[in-house]
């Protein structure tokens, strides 16, 4: 097993990000979030933003049809796509055709905000879909993910307590050895793992892992993890590969932690406030 390798500033001056070019938007890529219901859109939103301040070009989310008004003005840089809603059949034929026609257009997706599980099916339709798109997985349709076939090109971001679901282990043993547990979800599900906690871990499938032990507790906070799944699929969508986009995700929303709480407080700042601490981060190491 290599030895575990620290993300700090060093690492990554050893692994830079390609210069984002003159190109304009197109160059930097589209992003394509799939959020859960209307009363957890904010969600949604918050990954969106994540993934436009870690450098994506183009962004398009997808609500439940009735948030679409509301997240199109409070989100205008997206364009807002609706799901439909028959029943709380979310994965419907309609409503799968709607997302597989963007996603095929999208250079990453992010599926997973705002779902408290996968009830209707949408995340596992999309996972059982053949494509080259890189996809990041979180929160509910994390389920799927356990459930469903194995595939290749997938990036997932668990909480301790979505390690042991995904696992079948208690978590109290995540708990014990945080990254052992992510070693295994990295090599049952040949994925690349961001496996959250106070130190956060990015795991390969073939063993190889980093560590990040800065951020403070201020990032235990609501919708942190939202904005983690943006950042890793602004940079994925960016070209960037999916353990460097696992890893520069994880230092920037550290640091952005850590900067928030010497300006606001160890504790008390919003999730809202940690992607706008990316760009001065990223602009850090040009």
């Amino acid at each position: 097993m290599s030895a575990i390798e620290a993300l700090d500033g060093a690492w990554m001056r050893a692994h830079p990000l390609a210069p984002p070019g003159d190109g304009g938007k197109d160059s930097r890529g589209r992003v394509l979030v799939v959020g859960g219901g209307v009363e957890l859109t904010g969600a949604a939103m918050l990954a969106g933003v994540a993934a436009l301040r870690a450098g994506a070009g183009k962004l398009q989310v997808v609500v439940a049809e009735a948030a679409v008004a509301t997240l199109s003005v409070a989100l205008p840089e997206a364009r807002v796509l609706a799901l439909p809603q028959n029943g709380g059949a979310q994965a419907s034929d309609k409503a799968m055709a709607i997302i597989a026609e963007h996603a095929e257009r999208c250079d990453a997706l992010l599926i997973g905000p705002g779902m408290m599980d996968d009830g209707d099916g949408l995340a596992a339709a999309l996972l059982a879909r053949e494509t080259s798109r890189a996809i990041v997985v979180d929160a509910g349709a994390l389920e799927a993910v356990r459930d469903g076939p194995r595939r290749q090109g997938l990036v997932l971001t668990p909480n301790a307590g979505e390690m042991a679901r995904l696992l079948d282990w208690p978590k109290a043993r995540i708990d014990d050895d945080p990254l052992a547990a992510g070693r295994a979800v990295a090599s049952r599900f040949k994925a690349i793992v961001a496996a959250k906690g106070p130190i956060t871990h990015v795991i390969d499938a073939d063993g190889r892992a980093g560590r990040y032990a800065g951020g403070g507790p201020g990032l235990g906070v609501s919708g942190s993890g939202d904005v983690l799944g943006g950042l890793i699929t602004g940079l994925l969508a960016r070209g960037v590969a999916p353990f460097e986009a696992a890893a520069w995700g994880v230092f920037i929303h550290g640091e952005a932690g850590t900067r928030l709480a010497g300006r606001v407080g160890r504790l008390g700042y919003l999730a809202r406030e940690i992607a706008d601490e990316a760009p001065p981060i990223l602009s850090s190491f040009d």
